[in-house]
């Protein structure tokens, strides 16, 4: 029970990652507040936890918006008398080539994955300060490594990397540890999900079935990580391999680019 007692604010939290962590979380003893932006999904999910003993409350909030953040936070303190960890998590990925995008489609997913982050940061942080608490950022290894068509997305992960990288020895004089959490490919809807955020259920996953990490493995890696307040964690072995890639070998990666890898392609009805 290495979070028992601890109020702990998930972000993203109706689907994926964000649901497994909840899991996890309430596993080891946190009381939670879960974010996301539907209602059904975020209300089966804490109906489940109740069921097993957990205590968990639902925040209907759209991350881009601070009021809801603020909410989410105050919810925290309400139920829970304090605020112990927060666990930025939401986001998707806009994905297509350069000249079929638009430059506002990059705008929105800087919103979404990037000011929303420094928003649940900052929202966050005076409860972090008290507690000597815990922030953890869920970026990617895409945070390390863009491929074709996925320039947004690589960036927004890329930006996520460096907060994380600034924010670390910034908020560690105040007792507030941040831990980046860079998955590779995990079992979720993300890839169902188109560039304006729209959910396509029936869109088949383009990865092979053995490929990604599912979300409870992940999800206890990332619980492990988190509790041991470490700067970083990479989920996934090849994730792992990737990033060693990027920064050892890079010309690998440029080599199999260049060979016509075709990377991510946005998913139809």
């Amino acid at each position: 029970m290495k979070f028992r007692g601890h109020a702990v604010l998930i972000t993203g939290a109706s689907s994926g990652i964000g649901a497994a962590l909840a899991r996890e979380l309430a596993r080891e003893g946190a009381q939670l507040v879960l974010m996301a932006r539907r209602h059904e999904r975020l209300d089966e999910l804490c109906a489940e936890l109740a069921a097993s003993g957990a205590s968990a409350v639902a925040h209907v909030g759209d991350v881009t918006r601070r009021a809801d953040l603020d909410t989410a936070v105050a919810l925290a303190v309400e139920r829970f008398g304090k605020l112990d960890m927060a666990v930025a998590n939401a986001g998707f990925g806009v994905v297509g080539p350069l000249e079929k995008l638009e430059v506002e489609d990059y705008r929105r997913q800087f919103e979404t994955n990037v000011f929303a982050v420094l928003e649940t940061s900052k929202a966050c942080l005076a409860e972090l300060k008290k507690t000597r608490g815990r922030l953890v950022l869920v970026g990617s290894v895409a945070g390390y490594i863009s491929t074709p068509n996925a320039s947004p997305y690589a960036m927004s992960k890329f930006a996520v990397r460096a907060l994380a990288e600034a924010l670390g020895p910034e908020l560690a004089a105040q007792g507030v540890t941040v831990t980046l959490i860079s998955p590779g490919f995990v079992t979720s809807e993300i890839r169902q999900v188109d560039n304006r955020g729209g959910w396509h259920p029936q869109a088949k996953d383009p990865l092979p079935s053995w490929l990604p990490m599912p979300t409870d493995i992940a999800a206890k890696k990332i619980v492990a990580a988190a509790y041991k307040r470490r700067r970083e964690a990479i989920i996934t072995a090849h994730g792992r391999v990737l990033v060693w890639l990027s920064r050892f070998a890079p010309w690998v990666l440029r080599f199999a680019a260049r060979r016509g890898v075709r990377g991510r392609r946005e998913p139809r009805r």
